[in-house]
């Protein structure tokens, strides 16, 4: 489904559906101005995907010729249908692109399992998740080509410049895009309005939710009058969002760290079997396996977040990260 969102420049959204995901859909946004065409993100590589978005182009009247292709990160339900297209460009944000080259090229799947596996997550379970894990399933077949971009870097489409802005956190090199003229931001990820983004580590990051939190910060001084997220509706105040965002992991970090204080000793597993979850109910016994793989993701980023701060330890016993207070160790 096609639906006229915005005049001057004309900016569609298109509905792509996520099967059997929480997700339920990615919101694709289309600009067109003068002749040309810019399309944002793609959805999975998966049939469903693929045939709301041709659909959606088919109805456009789009000309790949005078198309452009913007991905605002490596995810795969953002990426997924990026080597079936055929735009005239594909741009991208550097950092992002060089992680996604290695996921499917270099070792970046292995090291994650064995990360998990020191954080406790059983490991019989994480081959396993390799099949039913949305994030390798369902990415690009094979790699593709872009141009990269960094953190201020322009491009036009038709009449309109449009501003990348470097928002790491969900992603190594999450990219949001401004039209300053419009104070317009396509919002990726990075802000989501009746979900939170999932942040999780990343292979050479020490603190993927600091860089996070900055990047709020950060988009909070732009004038924006009109956000559009990646997924779902934005039916509140954008600045309201990212303060209940900011709150929302203080209270986590809070929660993290009392159970660090109060069962000292535990890996990120069991630390995360400990936190409240929003999973309609369930407790943690009767999670989705690769739910719990989010959960642990994310509780690990918290926990990299308050080693970064100083008020806890990692510490290796028997090959499995345990966690400390630094106000035990100092005693």
């Amino acid at each position: 489904m096609v639906t006229n969102i915005f005049k001057n420049p004309d900016i569609f959204r298109l509905d792509i559906p996520l099967p059997d995901n929480p997700l339920k859909n990615l919101n694709c946004y289309v600009v067109q101005d003068a002749g040309e065409t810019l399309i944002i993100d793609t959805g999975f590589n998966q049939k469903p995907c693929y045939d709301a978005l041709m659909e959606g182009m088919e109805e456009l009247q789009l000309d790949w010729d005078n198309t452009t292709l913007f991905l605002t990160h490596l995810h795969s339900d953002h990426v997924g249908l990026a080597g079936a297209l055929s735009p005239k460009e594909i741009l991208m944000g550097e950092v992002d692109y060089r992680y996604f080259i290695d996921t499917i090229q270099g070792t970046s799947w292995d090291e994650l399992d064995h990360k998990f596996a020191k954080e406790g997550f059983p490991v019989e379970a994480i081959a396993a998740l390799h099949d039913t894990n949305p994030a390798i399933a369902f990415a690009p077949n094979e790699t593709f080509s872009a141009r990269t971009l960094q953190d201020g870097d322009t491009f036009s489409i038709g009449r309109y410049t449009f501003q990348c802005i470097f928002t790491p956190g969900h992603t190594p090199g999450h990219m949001c895009l401004y039209l300053p003229e419009k104070e317009l931001m396509f919002l990726g990820d990075h802000v989501l309005f009746d979900i939170t983004p999932n942040i999780t580590f990343w292979n050479g990051v020490a603190d993927s939710l600091g860089q996070y939190l900055d990047s709020l910060h950060k988009i909070r001084r732009f004038s924006v009058k009109t956000a559009l997220p990646a997924h779902r509706k934005n039916e509140m105040d954008f600045y309201e969002r990212i303060d209940a965002i900011l709150h929302h992991h203080q209270v986590r970090l809070a929660e993290c760290l009392r159970i660090v204080t109060e069962t000292p000793s535990l890996d990120a597993y069991h630390i995360s079997a400990q936190m409240q979850w929003s999973m309609r109910g369930k407790d943690w016994d009767h999670f989705p396996m690769h739910q719990k793989w989010f959960a642990v993701g994310e509780t690990i980023a918290h926990l990299d977040y308050l080693i970064a701060q100083n008020k806890v330890l990692r510490i290796e016993e028997n090959g499995i990260y345990r966690y400390v207070p630094t106000s035990q160790t100092d005693a």
